[in-house]
């Protein structure tokens, strides 16, 4: 843990964070990404979902994605992580294209503590998490009692959404 155990539990943040990739072996890129997400600088690895393979959302003509979520604690301001977040994004070769298209690496802050903000760069909550299988399968895999800020508890919306395309992986 990149988090120095003498952080005292108030200045941590809990995050929880989306990655996915179905571009240039997406299973390959979304371990390599929790690895250096692992290394942050003031943050640390809490714990992981397992892989799950999901169909695509809106361009449905593209590969499966490989998702994931990750929970970790910081002491980093949002955009301070959000700036690591998207250097990671662009050491794999990150192309913002069209929206929801493929992609080598997405990573999406989730969840900040109980924080709701919309500042043009950053959304926290992650606007439409609660609407997507891709998130809410795997988040409540490690958190079960997981709360959207400003719209309730993660396990109230997954009866919402259709799960059929979102398959767990085996852990290696």
């Amino acid at each position: 843990m990149a988090i120095s155990p003498s952080t005292p539990p108030a200045l941590r943040s809990t995050v929880y964070l989306g990655l996915g990739s179905n571009l240039d072996h997406p299973e390959l890129q979304v371990r390599a990404a929790l690895r250096e997400i692992g290394s942050i600088p003031d943050t640390g690895m809490v714990r992981v979902s397992a892989p799950y393979e999901t169909a695509p959302v809106g361009i449905i003509d593209q590969p499966p994605f490989i998702n994931a979520v990750a929970q970790v604690e910081t002491t980093l301001s949002p955009h301070d992580l959000l700036r690591h977040l998207l250097d990671i994004e662009g050491q794999h070769a990150r192309v913002r294209g069209e929206k929801n298209g493929p992609r080598t690496l997405d990573l999406d802050i989730l969840i900040f503590n109980a924080l709701r903000m919309d500042d043009g760069t950053l959304t926290t909550p992650h606007p439409r998490m609660h609407e997507r299988a891709f998130v809410l399968v795997p988040l409540l895999e490690i958190a079960p009692e997981a709360y959207i800020p400003g719209k309730g508890f993660a396990k109230e919306f997954l009866s919402r959404v259709d799960a059929g395309g979102v398959r767990k992986l085996a852990v290696q």
